[in-house]
This record gives C-alpha cells, structure tokens and sequence, in this order.
C-alpha cells in the first residue's frame, strides 16, 4: 500500500524524522479514536492554514525579507516554502515565524516534484507573471475534492495582458507589459480571485474584479498587499478595485486566526454534549456556523477574538447548504454530516462547491452512520451513538470529519491516512487531548 509519508515529504531524510503537526516521515500512523468522552475546557487556534500559503507566496512581489507571523505548524507550510526555494528564495521556518527573503529576480520555472504536493502552489502564478513577466508553474496537487480548473485564472490574466496556455502539464503564462481591466467571474474563486489581484498589484492602470471572492482569507491578503503598497478599494466586497503600481516593499504580517480550525472544534463540542473556548478566532468569520449550531442546540458566547460553544444534550437535525462566504464554508461540510450523523431526526446537506466532498459519506457509512447521497445532495438520519470501524481520510478536512465521528462512536475507531490532517491542523491530537478526547497517534501498518 502507499505509505502516507511518501506522499507528502519535505524533502529527504531518514525514516521516522519529524515533521511538523506531529506527523513522522516514512512511518506509517492512524489515529486510535475511543468515543465517549465529552469535549471540555480551552483550545487556542493559530493562523489559518488557507491564508498562510497564498501570503507566502505574495512575498514574491517585493525584494527583501518578508516576515509571516502567527504561522501555523503544518505540514503544508514547509511544503509551500519548497516552491518558493524552487524560485530563488531563501526561505527559514522558526516555530510560527517564517522568514522569505526573495531575490531581486525570481525564478519563473516553479519545480514539478515541490507543486505537485499542494493546490495552494498554484498562487505563485500571479505574482510571477507581475514580477517576472513570465511563469511556468505545474499542474497542482492537494486533496481529491473534486475539479478544480484553472479556466478564471487564465482568463483573468489573459485580461490584464498575459498570454496564457496550458502544455505538458504546466500552466505556462507570458506579458510583455500588464494593464488594468474590468474582470469578471463567472463564480467568487478564491484562487483566481488571489491570483488576478497579486497580479494586478503591478499592472499599470485601474482594475476592476467583479464577483470576486470575500473570503476573511482574501481580505487578510489585501491587508498584506496595502502594507507592502498596494493601492485597493473595496476589500470584503465582490467588487475589488485595484491601482496598479510600479512596485512594492517587504514587510511584517501577522496572519489571521483560523476559522476553519476554529469551527471544527465548535463542532466537536457540540457532538459530544461538551462545553468548549475557542481563542484565537475572529467569531464573525464564523458567524453562519454558530447559528447553525443554536439551531442544533446548543448555547454560544462571543468576544472579540474568542467564542464559547457548551451543548447539553444530544443536538438536534439541522439542514445545510456550503456557498462561498459569507455562505457555509464546504471545508466544513464533513464536520455538519458527521454532527448529522449524531443529531435527533433527520438532515439534509447541499454540497454547491466541491462536486467530490461526498467521498466523506461512504467512510462514515463504515462507522454505522445512516446516510445517503445523490447529486449534490447528502439526507443523513441521526442515530445516537456510531459504531467504530477503521476508516479512511481523502481530504485535510474528511479526516477531521472521521476523527469527529469517532469521538462519538461506540469501541476505538482507526482513521488513516492522518498525513492528510496533519496537513490542515496543528497539533491535533494534543488539542483534542487537552480537551478530554481519547485519541493517540499510533504506528503500524493497516489489517485490510
């Protein structure tokens, strides 16, 4: 079988070698989940991971050492600084703070073995088309949710005046000069959003993105951008305005708290009838998830960086639909079916994002939950307790999803594949242990 480690290494080394989010290299490990307990006490969240990877690659635009703070220890973030040393960059990871002191002229080539790892490689595109005036940047990988086409980003550039193609695997992208535009998508893409904006940084001229993505994500990139001198208007809005200047300087960024972490522990108080503070996490951005979880039952506090989530009981049948922000996140749908799968009466879960999220269902099915899914759409009958099984993790936030399941699951359910968690959630299995979970990282090759 494949082993996990091989997939997602940093580069060589010795079996067993640690990286970070507590996964070892070349080791094959689960995570042994007992269900029963109930979830108590505090957990603080770092930066976010789908902030982190596109603010280091906007370190691109700008000679001279950017500084990243409040930086999460995943997986991804080493993984993402071998793209940017693959341009040229020297880049050093200390704990939370990662340092990319970026040449005056960057590679345009991005090597295949390190984007290949990581769908957040495909960012650097912009910012090499506005520093270089070219770029050559492979077909990235990351997790199997679904397609994921480039079509907005190449026709975003495209706008601007590049010359895009997609050949032998690479996206391959070309401006003799880059000028203002009025861009609209067709859908608010995050990436695409990303990459036509730090892009258009350093255009000449005015450019207008309509439907442009909102995410809190988006929003923290544009804070970096106008620190680094950018010129933009409209920043939270579907409606990004951007003057194009002729550079842009280094600086120091603290990258926001991750919401997406922060809603998974909601979740997991809520399923297992807990009581749980979040610090670290902006609850506005997570303002849809804490009413759907009132709706289940349970009871919420807020403050300016912390939110309280405290269940009595057992929660009840919510209805979800995943959007674009400020619609429900689809990172967090495997986290609403697994709440689902536990909640008196019956849910319906609307997947509008990510056509392939569903693969989540069938792992669950494995742990006794009663769920069907067709089309877009998953109908989930909750039952009171779930049955262990080994299972299996496709995505960062399937995995989460499981492990959340198996924390309400009758006997010690196995989740494989943890690289993937570790890839989207630091220190995981200490937080959930801090927390009262009874959850232990362990080596060994699977029984099947």
């Amino acid at each position: 079988m494949r082993r996990v480690g091989e997939a997602f290494a940093t580069g060589g080394g010795s079996r067993g070698e640690d990286v970070p989010g507590g996964y070892r290299r070349g080791v094959v490990e689960h995570f042994a989940v007992r269900g029963g307990a109930r979830l108590t006490g505090s957990v603080d969240v770092v930066g976010a991971k789908n902030s982190v990877l596109k603010l280091m690659a906007a370190a691109l635009l700008a000679r001279g050492r950017t500084t990243l703070e409040n930086c999460p220890e995943i997986l991804d973030v080493p993984l993402m600084a071998d793209v940017l040393r693959s341009l040229g960059c020297e880049v050093s990871i200390h704990g939370r703070t990662v340092l990319i002191d970026v040449p005056a002229e960057p590679g345009a080539e991005a090597d295949y073995r390190s984007v290949s790892r990581l769908r957040a490689s495909v960012c650097v595109l912009g910012p090499l088309v506005a520093r270089c005036r070219r770029a050559v940047v492979p077909l990235p990988g990351g997790d199997a949710i679904g397609s994921r086409p480039l079509d907005m980003h190449q026709n975003g550039l495209r706008k601007l005046g590049a010359t895009t193609e997609i050949e032998h695997g690479c996206v391959k992208a070309r401006a003799e000069d880059l000028h203002g535009a009025q861009i609209w998508l067709d859908f608010p893409s995050v990436g695409a959003t990303e990459n036509i904006l730090m892009a258009a940084v350093l255009a000449e001229g005015t450019t207008i993105i309509d439907n442009a993505a909102r995410e809190p994500e988006i929003v923290d990139l544009c804070v970096m951008l106008a620190q680094m001198g950018a010129k933009l208007e409209g920043v939270g809005t579907s409606t990004l305005i951007v003057h194009g200047v002729t550079g842009l300087q280094p600086t120091t960024h603290q990258v926001i708290g991750d919401r997406i972490v922060g809603a998974t522990w909601a979740f997991a108080a809520a399923m297992t009838s807990g009581e749980v503070t979040v610090r670290g996490v902006n609850p506005h951005h997570i303002d849809l998830v804490l009413d759907k979880l009132r709706s289940a039952g349970a009871e919420t506090t807020t403050g300016e960086q912390e939110f309280t989530v405290a269940m009595d009981g057992r929660p009840q049948a919510v209805d979800f639909v995943t959007l674009p922000y400020p619609g429900f996140a689809t990172d967090l749908q495997p986290m609403a079916i697994a709440l689902s799968a536990v909640a008196e009466g019956t849910s319906m879960i609307t997947e509008n994002v990510f056509e392939a999220r569903f693969r989540f269902v069938d792992e669950m099915i494995r742990l006794g939950a009663d769920a069907r899914t067709d089309g877009h759409h998953a109908v989930v009958r909750g039952r009171e307790l779930l049955s262990s099984a080994p299972v299996w993790a496709s995505d960062i936030r399937a995995g989460a999803g499981l492990v959340l399941a198996g924390l309400c699951a009758q006997g010690s359910t196995e989740v494989w594949d943890v690289a993937h968690i570790d890839r989207g959630y630091p220190r995981f299995v200490e937080n959930l242990r801090s927390l009262g979970a009874d959850i232990s990282r362990v080596a060994g090759e699977p029984d099947r």
